[in-house]
């Protein structure tokens, strides 16, 4: 057996007052007395649903924030970090959920950041690209060092985010949510990536909520449930079933409900629509009551074509049919106020204003109607956002707690909610279950439905085929920005079947 390089023991977070204060109290504890260890050159999976505690576990290791009680030890030392940087230069590596790169800088300048080169008197940005360039090529990936990463698609940032902190020689890295944005080739490279990591005697901290990563990649797993260690199990030992049940404190009989019946009725209607100067055209239909599911790979297109009918982006030419009109210069604002809303992939950046409270964010895109002269009816706001947080099942303290202090899943919950307050008629759902815990996803799932069923058109793009396979009447796959397959009968419902169209070169 190898020996353990960590050891957290009985670490306890409490919930902090107004002025920085502990509240001490057994209902507000953030963490409750978590035993958990890594040995040398393992990959450990952290699950657990969100809110369980897996990121203030592993902001207490990463230096982020402190710990009230117990205590850790890291290498054979006993620690008590007070900033990231002590973390850092103990051999922690944090690759976070939500990038933090600096969108302005270009990629050697990320690489970089806090150690740059210097010369005579200025930066030697050549050495830092040919470093860079080194660094990245060593790892496999082919990225321009010169590329400025708002430039970069979310997968190529999260790469950059990989290789940074390998860069730093860390001896524990902390992976959190690491193949959410990447395409099924780019995770079996991030794989071969850890398994080197791992022969090196790297240890890592996984976490995840794809379960079929879970058995290719961890050595042992963990689960936290409600701010406590449930349990760590060997991987070996690895059931589905069990590891659900320990994390939700039950049995999810079924995942995927689908009672909606899809009407004859047609709510949009796409033809020939380019979403690039060079793609060739898309056509799709979506039916009242229906859901479509729209899969394929990492910059197939998906997200520019849902902006692309919401009218945050501009296309190429071609025909968008809404409610049986066909629309021109539509804007989102426009598209809203006719019913048809969009649910980004990203809720931090574009789905929520995470500073502001709930009532704000649900209320959002329904300023015209709760707006009179000059002020907003603060009654009929809090109302409606009150009666959405309940009907959601949003897990806080009340309306007027701020976005960020929420979980993922009920952060989503919350973009949702903003939504289906306006009563919408097509749905656009762009990997509306990315980053949450299967609880959640299962809860999400059953709003899905009940919209469907009430008559809501539905158009959900997803990377994770269970979950395209599971609640879609009919499939699109999409390749370099135009349609590669339809599939309509739920018999063709497969993952090879689905896969294959992202492999054809010939578009119907």
């Amino acid at each position: 057996m190898s020996k353990v390089i960590l050891n957290m023991h009985n670490i306890t977070k409490y919930i902090f007052d107004a002025y920085g204060k502990p509240i001490h109290g057994t209902d507000i504890k953030i963490l409750k007395d978590v035993n958990f260890d890594v040995r040398e050159a393992e990959v450990h999976i952290l699950v657990g649903e969100n809110g369980a505690g897996k990121s203030t576990l592993m902001k207490i290791l990463g230096g982020i924030i402190p710990y009230d009680e117990g205590s850790m030890e890291l290498f054979g030392q006993k620690v008590s970090f007070t900033n990231p940087r002590q973390s850092q230069e103990m051999g922690v590596g944090f690759i976070h959920q939500e990038l933090n790169l600096c969108q302005n800088l270009n990629v050697a300048e990320n690489l970089f950041l806090g150690r740059e080169l210097t010369g005579k008197v200025f930066s030697n940005k050549k050495e830092m690209y040919k470093r860079s360039r080194e660094m990245l090529m060593r790892l496999g990936f082919d990225i321009d060092p010169r590329t400025k990463v708002k430039n970069l698609s979310t997968a190529q940032q999260q790469i950059v985010e990989i290789v940074k902190v390998v860069s730093y020689d860390s001896r524990l890295v902390i992976m959190d949510e690491p193949t959410a944005s990447l395409t099924q080739a780019e995770i079996d490279h991030l794989f071969e990536i850890i398994r080197n990591m791992v022969k090196q005697g790297i240890s890592v901290i996984y976490i995840s909520h794809r379960f079929e990563e879970l058995k290719e990649i961890g050595d042992r797993l963990t689960v936290l449930r409600d701010g406590s260690c449930v349990g760590t199990i060997d991987m070996k030992d690895f059931d589905h079933d069990k590891v659900v049940n320990m994390m939700v404190g039950r049995t999810l009989t079924k995942m995927y409900t689908c009672t909606h019946t899809p009407s004859g009725e047609e709510i949009l209607r796409v033809e020939n629509l380019r979403i690039g100067r060079d793609t060739e055209p898309v056509n799709i239909h979506v039916n009242a009551g229906e859901i479509v599911g729209i899969g394929g790979l990492v910059g197939a297109g998906r997200t520019e074509l849902a902006k692309s009918i919401f009218g945050a982006r501009r296309y190429f030419g071609g025909r968008i049919t809404y409610l049986g009109e066909e629309i021109h210069g539509q804007t989102p604002r426009r598209m809203i106020e006719r019913g048809l809303m969009y649910l980004s992939e990203d809720r931090k950046i574009e789905g929520l204003v995470l500073p502001m409270d709930l009532v704000c964010n649900i209320s959002l895109a329904s300023l015209p109607r709760i707006f009179k002269n000059t002020y907003i009816k603060k009654a009929v706001e809090e109302r409606m956002a009150g009666e959405m947080i309940g009907e959601m099942g949003i897990a806080c303290n009340s309306g007027h707690q701020t976005a960020s202090t929420l979980s993922g899943g009920n952060q989503q919950k919350v973009a949702l909610a903003k939504w289906l307050v306006t009563n919408p008629r097509l749905l656009i759902l762009d990997e509306p279950t990315r980053g949450i815990d299967v609880n959640a996803k299962a809860e999400i799932y059953e709003i899905i439905d009940r919209l469907a069923a009430s008559g809501v058109a539905i158009l959900m793009i997803s990377s994770e085929l269970p979950e395209l396979i599971g609640m879609s009447d009919r499939i699109y796959v999409m390749k370099q920005g135009t349609i590669s397959g339809e599939l309509t009968d739920r018999g063709e419902f497969r993952q090879e079947v689905i896969l294959s169209y992202t492999l054809t070169e010939k578009a119907i």
